[in-house]
Order: structure tokens, then sequence, then C-alpha cells
């Protein structure tokens, strides 16, 4: 029933849009064919993959901090990635996407590892400190990228990479997403590994598991996720956050059980979004990142409230 329910809010979305094209007008116009192939298909392939990806890449990103409340767009991977692709732009402003990519993932990964040792000087049992930390060391990256836009007037350009949106995705625009979802079947066979370093560094040792390795893997995993989602759509937030905590209320926290459903509900709720973002001032567009932020803020704010710690508190 689910995988219908994600088939069906698929197909509908590849007729959604400021052209007309129904089913019926495939058969009997050659250029509503070519519109479905060419821009409506991977447009909802690249919001699928998307979805699908950051999903996964927040609930890594979580078992690397052991905290449920950080993900790559709160933990300054974002906004090094966007630093990365500043820092190309400025100094090889011809580079292709594959160059804008990979140094987007360098500065993803050194950032990332720097949020890491911030935070492991921090209180364990101080659980939102942790975001709070990943909110700021976000916002001074952030604020050093955009600098650096505004000192070469790239200010419109930074605001397209922190704004994600899927308009602009056309055939031959996203096939790097097909590298992030790679990466999101690869964490599947790593599943139980990832179990396990959840538990802790004394504990994932105790149980046999090379804790550094499994960190360095999950680290790599999440820059290179974050960076590729920011060089082809941009900044979505709030995606690796909530879809792992929802799911592990439900399914508890065996990520060979809940992974499958993460990726499910990180594509079928990106999915919504965007159609929602298409009609709702059409004919006019409004980027996913910004209806994902509204929704996400509120799904955020039940969970803190609902949360066992907040209870306590």
């Amino acid at each position: 029933m689910a995988v219908f329910l994600l088939l069906l809010f698929s197909f509908a979305s590849l007729f959604v849009g400021v052209i007309e094209l129904t089913p019926a007008s495939l058969w009997s116009d050659p250029e509503a064919a070519w519109l479905l192939a060419a821009s409506r298909l991977p447009r909802v392939l690249s919001v699928l993959l998307t979805g699908t990806s950051l999903a996964i890449a927040g609930l890594v990103m979580q078992v690397l901090v052991q905290n449920r409340f950080v993900e790559p767009a709160t933990a300054g991977s974002g906004q090094s990635a966007v630093l990365g692709i500043i820092l190309v732009t400025l100094f090889i402003p011809g580079a292709s996407l594959m160059t804008k990519m990979g140094l987007a993932s360098v500065t993803a990964l050194l950032g990332t590892g720097l949020f890491l040792l911030i935070v492991r000087r921090l209180p364990v049992q101080e659980t939102y400190l942790v975001p709070l930390v990943g909110i700021v060391y976000g916002g001074v990256v952030g604020a050093v990228a955009t600098w650096l836009a505004w000192q070469a007037d790239l200010i419109q350009l930074i605001d397209i990479w922190l704004t994600g949106e899927f308009s602009g995705m056309i055939r031959g625009r996203y096939d790097f997403l097909w590298i992030a979802g790679a990466l999101a079947v690869f964490s599947y066979f790593l599943a139980d590994q990832f179990t396990i370093a959840s538990l802790g560094e004394d504990q994932a040792r105790n149980l046999g598991l090379n804790y550094n390795v499994m960190m360095a893997i999950g680290l790599v995993l999440v820059s290179i996720v974050t960076a590729v989602t920011v060089v082809t759509v941009g900044v979505i937030p709030f995606i690796g956050l909530i879809v792992p905590n929802i799911v592990s209320r439900w399914r508890g926290d065996n990520l060979r059980h809940s992974l499958p459903l993460v990726a499910y509900s990180g594509a079928m709720l990106t999915l919504l979004c965007d159609v929602v973002g298409r009609v709702v001032i059409f004919p006019y567009e409004v980027p996913v990142g910004s209806v994902f932020g509204v929704v996400g803020a509120f799904i955020t704010l039940w969970l803190l409230y609902s949360s066992p710690s907040a209870k306590r508190a």
C-alpha cells in the first residue's frame, strides 16, 4: 500500500505544472512526450532521490553525533558545502559541475569533522546543547560564505544554493543525484554497524566494531550526500531531522528495520512539499526548501515538546 501511494503521488506530480500536460496528450502530442521526458520525469526523480538521500544522511549524522536533534543542514555540513562552492567559483570560475561537487564534498567533510570535534567536548546529558551549538556553528560558516559572496558580488548566486528548489531539474541536470541515491543504498548494507555505533564508542568497541572506521565512513557519506544535493538543488532543511525521529518513534533504533522506512518517508514528504509548492500560488512556485522549512519547523517543535527529555524537564 505504501509503495502504491508513492507511485500514485509520483505519477500525479508528473502532470502538475504551468504547461498543461495530461496522460491523454502523451499519445497524441509529441511535444507533450518531450516535456515529460525532458522536464517532468527528471524533476520527480530528483525529488525522490533528494528526499531519500537527505533523510538517510540525517539518520547517519545522528548516529555520528549520538543526538536526535542534528542534521546536515543544522550542523554546518550544508553551509560548509556552500562555502566550497563559493571558493571554487572565486578561484576556478570555469570549473565543471563535477569539480564544484568535489570541492564542496571536501569542505563539507572538513566542516562536519570540525563540528564532531566540537560536540565531543560537550556534556552528553545536555540533549539540546548539541543542536544549539550546531546552529551557531552553521551560522558562522554560512556568514563566512555570505561575506565572501558579498565581496565578489555573488549574493544572488548564494541565495540559489541556500534555497532548495527543483524548478531547474531537467534532463542532464540532476544526474549527480544518483550518486547520493547510491550512497543511500550503500548505507543499508552498513545498517547493523551503524546501529552498534549508535550505542557509543565504548560499547561499540566491546562488541568488536572498529568505531573510528565507521565514524569515517559515516562522515564521508554525509559529506558527499550533502555536497551533491547542495550543488544540484540547494539546501533543504529539516528532512534529515524530522524523518529519522518520526520513524525511530514508530520502528525503534534498529537501522536494518528503519532505514527503508526512513528512505520512503523522506521521499514521500519531499514529494508532497514539492507539489504543494507548485500549486499553492499557481502558476507561480514556492521553493520546496521554503515549504519544508515551514512544515519542518512545526514538526520539530512537536518532537521537542513530546520527547521524553522535554517531559522530564
